[in-house]
């Protein structure tokens, strides 16, 4: 076969390369470390190339040190900017910024609980104070009283549905307003509308922990908020193989969020950024059925007799019910509620421990927003640094147990929480 005839895309090397400037051959060890590559596609690939690197080359150290020093685009290195997570946060905020009439930016991170403390440690400083809602996520709870506190940093904690309680709260010294879009474990629904008044009425940032309800069925951003953060471990990966973080919002805010990440290091990993971004394609048709199946076990369950209470956005029992139908996406299939309830079985907490180990369809299993449906005795898990009293005033019951709903059969999920209360009786 001629060269004319050679295949164009047949990998082809010739003689060894040769270092022209010193005029001999490269060894053996110099031609395994700087073999040739492929340049970069002419065709666009349709999945998302991981860039699996920690580092990146530059033409001259000029380049280098334009490039970290954000004078130039570019990458430099992987706890910096990565390629692959950059992708999974312009996902993201394409989704968060929708009906938007302003620009977002987007920040990656390894996990929710890395954007959580990297925006708190940004906004706050010693002296200044943060408005939280009482019943807020364990691990939030946990920075706010475990780590801020000692370099100086107060926090009040209110009914985060009650916004006269938050305006009240605020003082000039404070430096956030925190809320989440549906509660963990209550599913208390924030008004962000008027919370979002009240914070710029003080010249305050609200930031909006939406991991519960994803930007499927709520986008905090186009209801006022400044930020809005996720674990993306949960709804945004979906399958419970990746733990993730993401902040989007205010451009000037997330750029000061990405300056402290830097010193931080709580950067998302480009294999972890790959799985992100695969399970934003599917996150509304996963979301939808989440929330359709939610719905239909807390309508079944709702009436039980060893149930003491039931919290579900979607219920007409629920507080929030008609804050929900306002803020909260419908698509073909119906209004979007979230899909996670929680269940307070009558009596203490062997009663809710004994509920989730009744379950067979339902696993005890952390974390949420994976195919699984599963449980967990919030507690003695999620909520574990909250003592009684903290548990009670965040309107948590001893005995509560948070079901987060996958994607199993609607009649199968019924059946067996029925059956596990049925056994409680």
């Amino acid at each position: 076969m001629s060269d004319d005839e050679q295949p164009l895309n047949l990998p082809i090397v010739g003689p060894a390369n040769a270092d022209p400037s010193e005029g001999s051959r490269w060894g053996e060890s110099t031609r395994a470390v700087h073999g040739p590559r492929p340049g970069p596609p002419p065709q666009e690939p349709l999945g998302l190339p991981t860039y699996r690197t920690s580092a990146f080359r530059f033409d001259t150290a000029q380049d280098y040190a334009d490039v970290l020093a954000d004078r130039k685009p570019g990458y430099s290195y992987s706890r910096i900017d990565n390629p692959t997570a950059d992708a999974f946060a312009l996902g993201l905020a394409t989704l968060e910024a929708h009906g938007l009439d302003h620009a977002v930016a987007a920040q990656p991170f390894a996990s929710g609980m890395a954007a959580i403390s990297t925006v708190m440690l940004t906004l706050c400083s010693a002296g200044r104070h943060v408005v939280a809602p009482a019943a807020v996520y364990g691990g939030t709870y946990g920075v706010l009283t475990h780590v801020l506190e000692r370099f100086g940093v107060s926090a009040t904690f209110v009914d985060g549905t009650d916004v006269d309680a938050v305006r009240d709260a605020i003082r000039p010294e404070t430096a956030l307003v925190w809320a989440e879009t549906i509660a963990n474990p209550t599913t208390a629904v924030a008004d962000l509308p008027a919370l979002a008044d009240v914070c710029r009425a003080a010249g305050v940032p609200l930031a909006v922990d939406s991991t519960f309800a994803s930007p499927v069925v709520c986008r905090p951003l186009e209801w006022g908020a400044d930020l809005v953060v996720h674990s993306a471990t949960k709804y945004l990966g979906g399958h419970s193989d990746v733990t993730g973080g993401a902040v989007v919002g205010d451009v000037d805010l997330v750029g000061r969020i990405r300056k402290t990440r830097l010193d931080l290091g709580g950067m998302l990993a480009p294999d972890e950024a790959f799985l992100l971004h695969r399970g934003l394609a599917t996150l509304p048709v996963r979301v939808a059925r989440h929330c359709a199946t939610a719905l239909a076990v807390a309508e079944a369950v709702a009436g039980h007799p060893s149930v003491e209470r039931i919290d579900y956005p979607g219920l007409g029992s629920h507080p929030q019910h008609e804050l929900a139908g306002k803020l909260f996406d419908a698509g073909p299939e119906g209004p979007r509620y979230g899909a996670i309830l929680t269940i307070t079985p009558r009596g203490g907490r062997a009663q809710g421990m004994a509920l989730c180990d009744r379950l067979r369809v339902a696993a005890v299993a952390t974390s949420l927003g994976g195919v699984h449906t599963v449980v967990s005795h919030v507690a003695s898990t999620t909520h574990r640094q909250l003592d009684d009293a903290a548990l009670a005033t965040a309107g948590i019951g001893a005995s509560s147990v948070r079901f987060s709903i996958g994607l199993e059969d609607a009649d199968d999920l019924v059946r067996d929480i029925v059956g596990a209360l049925d056994a409680l009786s």
